[in-house]
């Protein structure tokens, strides 16, 4: 049985400002546009953080099942280091699954019905990033899923659900949190890239090979505060997001210097907090803005 502490490291909390950083962004966009609600802001917080715990166990779950886990560094596997049972496991997942499902519902209410259907391909997208019989994490398609998800879908739903309108704003804060938030996951994969080899899992960074994939990361930063320079044009208050910057310098060096396995681990939870302080700020900026 595993422990209570087991269970929250197998939940992933280092990615968790992949979760709210964008429902800020989201917030800061909807505060700009005069349309900001308290209520559903939390709400969408809700729906973002279950999300992405429902997602980490569920693909701990999955690579368990696979035993794609029987050999990693990293965060805690429950499944794959024998902590829960896979069964367990799936329970959780589900539960946090139905958590995010009914936090939705409550959503759609307050606005329009037709989010249940965009909540429940949420659900669908991350079952299946190593679920079900055709994993698109296996296929290289992980980043693309992420940045459509936890970065646009998840910034314009929180700014919709308080404006009750779809903003070109909302799409260009979403881009620029998304940003960050794949570098989150390309670290991720960099760091397990020779165990994803050995067991065949075709993710993006196995494509790459280590040189491609650590261009990519520092590529990732990079254009993230590119895109809030472009925002800052129209909205200049949005430039205190470069603060963030400097956050990037370490991960990156780290990344481009040849660090591999459990060296990147330090990585990982510095390209975490990168994303959540460029959130923090963005959504500053944006609400100065209005």
């Amino acid at each position: 049985m595993a422990t209570p502490a087991q269970w929250v490291a197998g939940a992933r909390p280092r990615t968790l400002p992949a979760a709210v950083a964008p429902v800020l962004v989201g917030t800061g966009a909807a505060a700009a546009l005069d349309g900001f609600r308290l209520g559903p802001a939390l709400l969408a917080l809700l729906v973002a953080l279950a999300l992405q715990v429902a997602v980490n166990y569920a693909n701990d779950y999955s690579d368990g099942r696979r035993g794609t886990d029987a050999d990693r560094v990293g965060p805690m596997r429950l499944v794959g280091s024998g902590a829960a049972t896979a069964r367990q496991v799936l329970v959780a997942a589900m539960v946090s699954f139905a958590v995010a499902a009914v936090a939705g519902i409550a959503l759609a209410a307050l606005s329009s019905w037709w989010l249940v259907a965009v909540g429940a391909v949420c659900i669908l997208a991350a079952w299946t990033y190593t679920g079900g019989p055709i994993p698109y994490g296996y296929r290289a398609l992980g980043e693309v899923f992420v940045f459509v998800f936890f970065g646009l879908v998840a910034v314009v739903g929180t700014t919709f659900v308080q404006t009750e309108t779809v903003e070109g704003l909302a799409f260009a804060g979403g881009v620029a949190i998304g940003l960050p938030i794949v570098a989150i996951l390309v670290i991720n994969n960099l760091r397990d890239i020779a165990g994803d080899a050995a067991v065949g899992k075709r993710t993006l960074a196995v494509l790459l090979g280590e040189r491609g994939t650590r261009w990519a990361y520092a590529g990732l930063l990079a254009g993230t505060f590119v895109v809030v320079v472009a925002i800052g044009v129209v909205r200049p208050w949005a430039l205190i997001a470069l603060l963030a910057a400097p956050l990037a310098v370490p991960p990156a060096r780290l990344v481009l210097s040849g660090a591999r396995g459990p060296a990147l681990i330090a990585g990982l939870a510095a390209t975490g907090r990168l994303t959540l302080v460029t959130g923090v700020l963005l959504a500053a900026g944006l609400a100065l803005s209005g």
